[in-house]
């Protein structure tokens, strides 16, 4: 089992180590899942950091757009993987592609804009272009410099490994070895199909609504991703934005009738690093919402019911923050946001975040959310806020060297119980009962030893434990 060794080394239940730089970069030094104690190296050290690009961005699969985005022929939507620009686009033939924003001659972004339509990205550097199916089709004096025998061909933009459209969602991953992206996810599904299918339950009913926020945080993106697996610790947090009434109605938060009959299911994926916060309601009554605004309190009334029919028990999820692994977190529930992680340094992260909605809701009932998401999210919402002044100090104060020497604490809630018998529907994946424990860290704990995994697997020959019989 790993260990957060001397060199990083916890000595004893106080998690204090001697202050040495770990012993090279294998996670065996940094992570000690069974004692529940993290080294601060992990999200501090640039050595680490820099391996991370390696071992876990280059292998995942990692969330770059919605198809929404690039409904036409000639649509694209610049988009991150890792701390790579990546274009989102669709052909001339309808196909959608993620290739590499570099140009093949000296590297420069061949396309500098968030989003548009264009026929072509043409390098501003020098010239060469590309078709939207990445193909290269212009380069400047081929006849005279290149005596034509430039291999086109050979020389198109470089392309994902794999790309997958899973229900308006597009993963993508630059490993063609790693497993399919329903192989990636597992069970982790139902949780994807809670975020992607509409409120009424239409199969892909959502699309994304309005423009994509983006803003700098100075921590490590481990910080976020791990927050919205399954801290359920920090409501102190949030406190304030309690008080004030942040709900969409001016008053609590939209699903607290719901909460507050249910029972508090945290389900971990330890085999693939994925995480969810969740709350199971034990009856099928339905909870008025928004009767302030009679469009909106009709339209979702409307879509309770539809639920109910098409989904059965299913239905009864409050299914709440998550992240898949390693850097995709979203909320399936109103705000139904998706936020990513992208990595910029160890000490920085750029969060970008998407808004769904579903396609047929009506005008009214979108501009609802609209201003809601605004309040509520993002940089200018005030639950975001809260949780970024403890990400920045976290890690501020993490990088010192008598800070760098006292792991972190993940041992809470170790022992809570299995989801109840007879609860219905049984959730996958490790679900466990935290309604009278309030919280625990079982997801993080279990994203954690995922990311160990990554960190020293050669290949995914032994990433995939899940195949391997681990």
């Amino acid at each position: 089992m790993a260990k957060v060794n001397s060199n990083g080394h916890a000595n004893g239940s106080s998690g204090k180590t001697n202050g040495n730089k770990s012993d090279g970069l294998a996670s065996s030094n940094l992570v000690d899942i069974q004692s529940g104690l993290i080294s601060r190296e992990i999200f501090v050290d640039d050595d680490i950091y820099q391996r991370e690009q390696e071992q876990v961005f280059a292998r995942s699969w990692l969330f770059i757009g919605h198809e929404s985005q690039v409904e036409k022929p000639g649509d694209y939507f610049v988009s991150r993987m890792g701390e790579e620009s990546v274009i989102l686009c669709r052909d001339r033939e309808g196909q959608i592609h993620a290739f590499l924003n570099s140009c093949r001659h000296r590297g420069m972004k061949v396309c500098r804009y968030d989003e548009g339509n264009a026929p072509v990205f043409t390098c501003p550097y020098h010239g060469w272009s590309y078709a939207t199916d990445g193909k290269l089709v212009g380069v400047p004096y081929f006849k005279s410099a290149y005596d034509q025998k430039l291999d086109k061909s050979q020389w198109g933009l470089v392309e994902v490994a794999q790309l997958r459209n899973y229900k308006g969602g597009i993963w993508a991953t630059w490993d063609g070895e790693a497993p399919s992206f329903l192989d990636y996810i597992g069970d982790y599904k139902l949780f994807m199909d809670l975020l992607l299918d509409g409120w009424d339950g239409t199969e892909g009913g959502t699309e994304v609504f309005g423009g994509i926020e983006k803003w700098s945080i100075p921590c490590n993106w481990k910080f976020p991703s791990e927050n919205f697996i399954g801290d359920r610790y920090h409501n102190i947090s949030h406190r304030s934005v309690d008080l004030v009434g942040i709900g969409p109605s001016g008053g609590q938060r939209r699903d607290t009738q719901e909460r507050a009959g249910a029972v508090a299911m945290d389900v971990s994926f330890p085999e693939r690093g994925h995480g969810s916060l969740n709350f199971i309601r034990t009856d099928d009554t339905s909870i008025g919402a928004y009767q302030h605004s009679p469009v909106v309190s009709e339209y979702f009334a409307y879509c309770e019911e539809q639920r109910r029919k098409l989904w059965g028990k299913r239905s009864r999820v409050v299914a709440g923050p998550g992240t898949m692994f390693p850097n995709m977190s979203f909320l399936p529930r109103q705000p139904r946001t998706i936020a990513v992680w992208h990595p910029d340094g160890a000490g920085r992260t750029e969060a970008w975040r998407w808004f769904l909605v579903d396609k047929a809701a009506p005008k009214e009932v979108k501009e609802f959310l609209r201003q809601y998401y605004i309040r509520y999210s993002g940089p200018a919402g005030l639950t975001e806020q809260d949780d970024m002044e403890n990400w920045n100090y976290a890690h501020s104060a993490s990088k010192g060297v008598i800070a760098r020497r006292y792991a972190y604490n993940y041992q809470m809630g170790r022992n809570f119980p299995a989801q109840p018998e007879g609860l219905e529907p049984k959730l996958p994946g490790q679900a466990v009962d935290v309604t009278k424990g309030v919280a625990g860290e079982q997801n993080q704990r279990g994203f954690y030893s995922r990311w160990a995994e990554f960190m020293d697997a050669p290949s995914w020959k032994e990433l995939a434990t899940w195949k391997n019989g681990k």
